[in-house]
């Protein structure tokens, strides 16, 4: 199971798909490092995350608590006060840290209305490199304002020899915003195909099932369904800053106790517990970020390997790819069946880009 505990809503940038930072929690609100030793031991992933979770005085303490509790032990950071995560690293080299970064300098800074957003990650990432960071990398959110720059923050993490991470716009109670929707899904869905081909073309095991990770990107970019069936409540959970357990952070219809209230064991039995994870099994979110996605992925009898559709179509593709062969992704998309954008609950359609423009908030005060 992976496990996601999110430390704060407060946040230092302020981005355009996600105004968490209009609604910042209380430093004395939010979960304190002996709570979270309530937790059991033997997590396949803990990540930690906000907000922005370097605005956290005792995140060290919480990295020295969930370490022992995770087979990876995850830090999903703006990258803004990249020299708060230096000690971090040098304690735990294998650490994984993923900072946003999204597209080049301007068009990362508009989206995550960042002053010098872009140069302070790029630097504050070769800080961590020479700190002896083992597993480092960019995440970077599929969106009109930025696909045309994919390949180049893709080379980019290359050049660099770190990691790179993919989602897209999706929307959840959290962001405090409901019109996070593309404008041009196919243009967006098609970008995607030349970072699949270009993952493929590596000697890298884990970039060939991020590629397929990103076939199922497409597919939620185009508004189809999941490649897997989601696994909310049973393959991974959230925590929020207020100790609340949620078998998912987009509905707020999920939850599954408290751990101030609650031992683990206790929260997972619960009554509504048990109701969150029927409502999970008929959810049409489809849903599919790297921790929905990766959690799926999986063999039900060993989490450390991937189930037997995602290794074949992975095989099967990276086969073609050695004997130069393209991939066909018609053979995989139906991109002829663009499904339209639910902005409501009242099934109202965005209509075209006029209908709602994203706002930069750069220069805010």
């Amino acid at each position: 199971m992976d496990l996601s505990v999110i430390t704060t809503y407060r946040c230092n940038s302020k981005c355009q798909m996600c105004y968490i930072w209009k609604k910042p929690t209380h430093t004395k609100e939010e979960i304190t490092p002996e709570i979270l030793q309530k937790l059991p031991n033997g997590f396949d992933n803990v990540n930690i995350t906000g907000g922005e979770p370097t605005l956290r005085s005792d995140l060290m303490e919480i990295c020295d608590v969930l370490e022992p509790k995770s087979k990876t032990l995850e830090i999903s950071s703006n990258g803004l006060k990249p020299d708060l995560l230096i000690p971090i690293v040098k304690k735990y080299p294998n650490i994984k840290i993923r900072f946003s970064v999204e597209g080049r300098e301007d068009t990362n800074n508009i989206i995550r209305g960042e002053n010098d957003g872009f140069n302070k990650k790029v630097k504050g990432m070769k800080k961590l490199i020479k700190a002896g960071g083992k597993d480092l990398g960019f995440a970077f959110v599929v969106q009109d304002e930025n696909v045309d720059e994919l390949s180049y923050v893709y080379n980019l993490t290359k050049e660099l020899g770190i990691e790179l991470s993919t989602s897209t716009l999706h929307n959840a109670w959290q962001f405090h915003k409901n019109d996070n929707y593309h404008y041009d899904r196919l243009k967006s869905a098609k970008a995607v195909e030349g970072l699949i081909t270009n993952l493929l073309d590596t000697w890298s095991v884990k970039n060939w099932f991020r590629g397929y990770m990103n076939l199922g990107l497409i597919e939620k970019i185009l508004g189809h369904k999941r490649l897997h069936k989601c696994v909310a409540g049973k393959g991974f959970i959230f925590i929020d800053p207020w100790s609340d357990i949620w078998s998912c952070n987009v509905r707020t219809d999920l939850p599954m106790g408290n751990l101030i209230n609650n031992t683990w064991e206790e929260a997972l039995n619960l009554k509504i517990s048990r109701e969150s994870i029927e409502k999970v099994k008929n959810c049409e979110q489809n849903c599919w970020m790297v921790t929905t996605a990766r959690t799926a992925m999986r063999s039900t009898l060993n989490s450390s390997l991937p189930n037997t559709s995602s290794a074949f179509w992975v095989l099967k593709n990276k086969i073609k790819r050695v004997l130069n062969r393209k991939i066909n992704f018609k053979n995989y998309v139906d991109y002829e069946n663009i499904l339209p954008n639910v902005i409501t609950s009242t099934d109202k359609f965005q209509k075209d880009k006029n209908d709602i423009m994203r706002k930069s908030y750069l220069n805010e005060k």
